[in-house]
Parts: structure tokens; C-alpha cells; sequence
């Protein structure tokens, strides 16, 4: 039987689908919103995975090319890995999905999202959310939610939901938010320069919207969804918690209590967790990973009551404290620029490479085919924290990452006509201790300043914490990796002195209330401002000039009709500029070509030889030409780069010319005057140019040019 729920959303009906598709899955729907849409389903194994202490989700969602009447690119012509689009909506759909299952449940599940209409004018990412949370619903897996997702923007001072592609291109402000009824989980967005105020009305907007969807998802559920499985909790053995109590709590909280960096703190809670095993493994064998789990609760209660009860840290820092920075510049020599930010224990290294048109990197998504001038790439090698690790290609989080900081970043630079480079960041986390994609911030803006590009002004990112229980609460600044693990939201805001360009949270707990937020998003802008007063020190504008290492560009605009003598037969022509004056020439659909040389003498160089090739002859025109073929009749003379024309027998001399050989040979410079244009030839004359004084007389040789 076939069930459908919909709801007007931003005017447009949402509808959720079951019944139809899908169907030996646990659950699955088909959510539809104008003409985008999305099947999700999901499935459960039906035992627990033994010996685990993670939860087995795994998430992908993919866009079928045929979905927006698209043959996929390449020689295969199939879909291929996950491109970042799949990847980023992916991790939207898992983060506020992950925190509502029971902590008991350790059954491998996979929710997969699969956009199969797309009708270019509704993201289907926010439609895979709620795909996700109402599969879950009808289903028998035993799900929390459910949950909604939403697109926010501010288009001309208004709130919108779920804008359209071209809404969101004029809007100030862009969140992806997800939530309960009651409270949100999860928000992922970029803005120009907005204040807190105007971000929490968005929230508050979002969440208004949310309620509605999940009112339609409990709905369907109550209609059609399956009996949840029955999960038995696993009971702690109380004797053996005594114990390990016993050895280890008070050691515990004496490192808790200590101020010490992070390796000696990993170090001193390792030796308590293996002299507590060691302790206890003759009377409880094969017990280490339940006695290892009960020392992470101890961990867990003792950090939090620290924060909670005596406003200390494990750094000895208060709650709204930031650690250290430092900063140095320029330190890779080659590089276009370079910056080195080290917040306490976090520390990015980040470098900026300019490139031309072509450096730009092509996007074929679901869209028409696009160009992006801007990549922020985010790297998290083992070493960073101490470990050994698999070099296997990049990570979801490390795309992630730097999605956000690109994100972060993006408002701040120069529009494509004043400044038109193509621009890479990369930031290769070299410490880690918290807080990364943020120092990853803070470095961008600093390598972009050191290498000249104009941006409007500096941005800076921090993030924030929370530990909350019952009424009590505590918001950090800056938090370190140990307060992210067990605090209860990890909330990372980006921007200027002004406003918020960057923004990410998620929560872990429900019941975070606005009340919090705005404290967090204010205690937030305190701790952007230190960290802009310290990058400000050590520099406050972009540099005049940029390196002696990028390339010099050139642009000029031609007759679209020219681009083909531009390229030339098989891209002859181009391909021979490139080569003799060792450049890189990108030419557009609408005639805008940019050259983008070593330095500024090759790239005038080419520039001057295109707008020569490109210059129409007109007639009357004295032109400096070239002899580039003798015959009979005459020499041909190119007048311009591509372009010669004929200075016929009768056009060389004022008296009877018998020999063309006489006068000319190949490679002879000539001064000739372009007489008429027929047919799109061109006829010169030499003669034109001389008087009867100047011609030679019967027993003199010919005047060589």
C-alpha cells in the first residue's frame, strides 16, 4: 500500500512517499519538492556487531546524471567516485542523524540517497535529509527522531525557505539547518558579513519550518511505520565498575586537575587505563575493552564536573580564554605566499598558489557545466596528533574541513574582474588539538594577505563548546579535542570585525536552547576580535604587490568571430603563441581571452601579437609588412600577424617591373599601403608610396627594402 504525506513549505508542497519504491528495504521513501527527487532507504543488519564501542552508520548519497537529462562526463561515461557534492551532503544528512540513535544499538546500518529528478531549481541535499529521517521512521530500526532539514537564505532583508538556485545567488546569508520539533542538531552556512542577531532569527526562522516537516514524518510513521526493534541494554557488571573505580578515579581526576599538554595528559590516562587492566586481568580476562570503556565514563563525568563546578579547563584556561597564537609569514620560499598559525597545540600550515582561467577547476554536477575560481584544501596527515594512520586519499572530514573554511573565506575576496586569478589554498594541519578547520581560517586569510590578493579584509574563525547538564551550563572558547569529544556541541563560527561569514554546529544532546546560542554566538565574536587584533599585528593589509613568483596576467576582449584565427587550424596557432613566448592562453565562449605568463615582458609579448592578429586592416594604412612568397604576378606581404596581402607585379615600382626576384626576396621588411579590400583580400602597393624622384632610373638596380 501506497502512503503520502505532504506539507507547503516556502509555497511549494513537500510530499513523502512510501509504499511505492524500495520495498524489501526497512524503509524507504520518495520525497519530492517541485520537481527535484529523492529516494532514500535504509536497512539494518539484524544482530549487534560484537566487540565494537563505535556506532556501524554508514551514509552516502549520489546524483544520477539522467536525473537533470545528463549524460555523465568522461570516457565511461558513468557515474564515477563521489564528487565533493555527494561527499558534503553526505555528512549533512549523517551529523544529525548519528546523535539520536540509543547508545546501545551497535547494529551496522546504511541510509543511501539517491537524487533521481532534478529540476535545476531545488537543492535535493535538504530533500535527503528528510528523505533520511522519515525512511528511519517507518522503519524498524530504532531512530530518536525523527528529524527535518531546511535551506535558509536573506534575500533583499527577507527570510526564505528552501530558495531557489537564483535565490540563493542574491542572498546574504545561506544555512543549512536540520532539526527536531523542538531543537536543532545541526547548521552548516556561509554569510556576508551578518550579525549574530540576524543569524539567530534565521535559526529561529529554520526551526519554524522544521516543526512542520516533522510533524507530517510522525504522522506517516503512525500510519505505515514498522514495530521498532526491541534492544536489551547491556547491564555493567556494578562489582567490576567498583573496582575499576577504585584503582583508577582518583588518578583520573589528579590529571584532570593538572594542567598538562596533550601528549602527557594521553600519556598519563594511558598508564592508568593499562595498570588498571594489568590489575584486573586475572580475575576479569578479556575484559579490557568494558574496563577501557568504564574509564572513558570516568573521564567523561570528571572533565565536565571540572568545567562545571570550577570553571578550570584542562589547559588551566577559564571558560571564554583563547590559547596562545603565534604567526609567521613567508616561510616557503617558492610559494605564492605563505602563512604559519599555531593556536596552543593546533597549527596550520598554508600556502597560496595564483593561476589563470585554466587553473580553474570544472564543475559537472546536475547543473550546467561551471567553472570554480576558488579551492581551499584541507589536509590531516596521522602525524598531526601523534599516530600512525593509512595515506589512502582524501577524507569526508578532510573535505569537509575545507568546505567550510573555503566557505568562511569566499566573501572576503575580490570580484573576478578586479582581481582575475584563479586562487588555491592548501592547509596541511601539521598539530592538532581542537579547533582546525578554524586555525585553517585564520591561515587562508593571513597566506591571502601575505600574497597580495586584494581581499576586503582579514577573517578569522573560532570554535566554540558546550557542557551542559540539567540547568547548568558552560560555553567554551577555543576548545581543545578532549572538549569536543565530551562536550555536547562542537559550534565553529568564521568572520570579520563586522559580521559572521562562516558558520557550523553540531549538537549532541537535545534541548539547547536559544538562550544558549546567543551566549555562545556572542562569547564567539569576543573571542574572532582577539584573534583579528593578534593576525592584525602582524599584518593589517594585503601587501602592494604580489609575489615575484606568480604569473603577470593579460586580458583583452576580441570579436567572437576572431576567436577562430586565434586558435587556428587543429589550435595550431595558440598552441605556437604558447610555446614561443612560454605562456598560458585561455580564450572564452564570448571572446575574453587572459594570458598568464612567467612575468610581465612574455605575457605583453603574446598580448601584443594577439591584438595585432586581431586588428582589422583598413584601407589607406601604411603597414610595415613582411615578403613571405614570391611569384610571377607579385609577392605576397603579411601586414599583420595572420593576415597578408598582395602587392601586385604592377604595384612594386613606378617603371615596368620584369623580375619580381628583382626586388624582393622571402623575409624582406617592406613598406606597403593597403589599396582596397575585395572579397576579403587585400591588395598593397609599394608603388603608392613612392614619387617620381625617388624611383631609380633605367641604369640603376631596383631600391632594396
Amino acid at each position: 500500500m501506497i502512503y503520502t504525506k505532504e506539507v507547503e513549505i516556502g509555497g511549494k508542497i513537500l510530499s513523502i512517499e512510501t509504499g511505492r519504491y524500495a520495498r524489501q528495504a526497512a524503509g524507504s521513501v520518495m520525497v519530492r519538492y517541485g520537481d527535484t527527487m529523492v529516494l532514500v532507504a535504509t536497512v539494518a543488519s539484524p544482530k549487534a556487531m560484537e566487540g565494537i564501542d563505535f556506532f556501524p552508520l554508514q551514509v552516502e548519497y549520489r546524483e544520477k546524471q539522467a536525473s537533470a537529462g545528463k549524460f555523465p562526463g568522461g570516457f565511461f561515461k558513468r557515474e564515477g567516485k563521489p564528487t565533493d557534492k555527494e561527499v558534503l551532503t553526505s555528512r549533512l544528512i549523517d551529523r544529525p542523524i548519528r546523535p539520536l540513535f540509543d547508545d546501545n544499538y551497535r547494529n551496522e546500518t546504511q541510509i543511501i540517497a539517491t537524487t533521481y529528478s532534478f529540476d535545476k531549481e531545488n537543492d535535493p541535499d535538504v530533500l535527503a535529509i528528510v528523505g533520511a529521517s522519515a525512511a528511519l521512521a517507518v522503519s524498524n530500526i530504532p531512530f530518536l527522531g525523527p528529524i527535518a532539514g531546511v535551506r535558509v537564505c536573506r534575500v533583499d532583508g527577507e527570510l526564505v525557505v528552501n530558495p531557489t538556485f537564483a535565490q540563493v545567488e542574491a542572498s546574504d546569508i545561506e544555512l543549512v539547518v536540520a532539526g527536531t520539533d523542538d531543537s536543532i542538531m545541526m547548521v552548516e552556512g556561509e554569510a556576508n558579513e551578518v550579525s549574530e542577531e540576524v543569524m539567530l532569527d534565521a535559526l529561529r526562522f529554520a526551526q519554524e519550518q522544521l516543526k512542520k516537516i516533522v510533524t507530517v514524518i510522525k504522522e506517516l510513521a503512525a500510519e505505515c511505520g514498522k514495530p521498532k526493534m526491541v534492544l536489551t541494554p547491556k547491564e555493567q557488571d556494578q562489582t567490576l565498575v567498583q573496582e575499576v573505580k577504585d584503582l583508577s578515579f582518583k588518578r583520573l581526576e589528579e590529571i584532570i586537575f593538572t594542567v598538562m599538554d596533550k601528549q602527557a595528559r594521553s600519556d598519563a590516562f594511558d598508564a592508568v587505563s593499562k595498570e588498571t587492566n594489568e590489575a584486573l586481568v586475572e580475575k576479569y580476562p578479556e575484559q579490557e575493552k568494558v574496563i577501557n570503556g568504564i574509564i572513558h565514563d570516568f573521564q567523561y563525568e570528571l572533565i565536565r564536573r571540572c568545567i562545571l563546578e570550577n570553571n578550570l579547563r584542562l589547559d588551566g584556561r577559564q571558560t571564554h580564554q583563547i590559547r596562545p597564537i603565534t604567526i609567521e609569514l613567508g616561510l616557503l620560499a617558492r610559494t605564492h605566499a605563505s602563512a604559519l598559525f599555531t593556536r596552543g597545540e593546533t597549527q596550520s600550515l598554508t600556502s597560496l598558489t595564483l593561476g589563470s582561467k585554466n587553473d580553474q577547476q570544472i564543475i559537472d554536477g546536475l547543473m550546467e557545466e561551471s567553472v570554480k575560481r576558488f579551492n581551499l584544501h584541507y589536509n590531516f596527515p596521522a602525524f598531526s596528533v601523534g599516530e600512525t594512520g593509512r595515506y589512502s586519499g582524501v577524507g569526508r572530514r578532510e573535505v569537509g574541513h575545507g568546505n567550510l573554511a573555503e566557505r568562511s573565506l569566499k566573501p572576503m575576496l575580490p570580484v573576478e574582474k578586479d582581481f582575475p586569478y584563479a586562487l588555491r589554498l592548501v592547509s596541511d594541519i601539521l598539530e592538532s588539538n581542537g579547533s582546525s578547520s578554524m586555525a585553517s581560517v585564520c591561515a587562508g586569510s593571513l597566506a591571502l594577505m601575505d600574497g597580495g590578493v586584494p581581499v576586503k579584509k582579514a577573517v578569522a574563525g573560532i570554535a566554540m563548546g558546550l557542557i551542559k547538564e540539567g540547568d547548568s551550563f558552560a560555553v567554551l572558547s577555543d576548545i581543545l579535542g578532549n572538549e569536543d569529544h565530551f562536550g555536547d556541541m562542537d559550534f565553529k563560527v568564521a568572520g570579520t570585525d563586522e559580521g559572521i561569514t562562516g558558520f557550523q554546529m553540531d549538537i549532541k544532546i537535545k534541548g539547547v536552547s536559544f538562550e544558549i546560542m546567543e551566549i555562545a554566538l556572542r562569547q564567539a565574536k569576543e573571542g574572532r576580535l582577539h584573534i583579528l587584533g593578534v593576525m592584525n599585528e602582524v599584518i593589517s593589509a594585503p601587501r602592494a604587490e604580489l609575489c615575484s613568483f606568480a604569473p603577470t596576467l593579460a586580458t583583452l576582449q576580441i570579436p567572437t568571430e576572431l576567436i577562430g584565427s586565434i586558435i587556428g587550424p587543429g589550435g595550431k596557432t595558440i598552441q605556437g603563441m604558447q610555446k614561443e613566448f612560454g605562456v598560458d592562453i585561455s580564450i572564452e565562449d564570448d571572446g575574453t581571452i587572459q594570458i598568464a605568463g612567467p612575468d610581465a615582458e612574455s605575457a605583453n609579448k603574446a598580448l601584443t601579437r594577439i591584438r595585432l592578429m586581431t586588428t582589422q586592416p583598413v584601407v589607406g594604412e601604411i603597414y610595415d609588412g613582411v615578403v613571405t612568397k614570391l611569384m610571377e604576378f607579385g609577392a605576397l606581404v603579411e601586414i599583420l600577424p595572420g593576415k597578408s596581402g598582395l602587392v601586385h607585379i604592377s604595384e612594386i615600382d613606378l617603371k615596368k617591373v620584369h623580375k619580381v626576384t628583382d626586388y624582393f626576396k622571402e623575409g624582406d621588411k617592406v613598406k606597403v599601403k593597403l589599396l582596397r579590400i575585395e572579397g576579403g583580400k587585400y591588395s598593397l602597393s609599394r608603388k603608392a608610396l613612392l614619387n617620381k624622384d625617388s624611383a631609380p632610373q633605367a641604369d640603376q638596380k631596383p631600391v632594396e627594402d
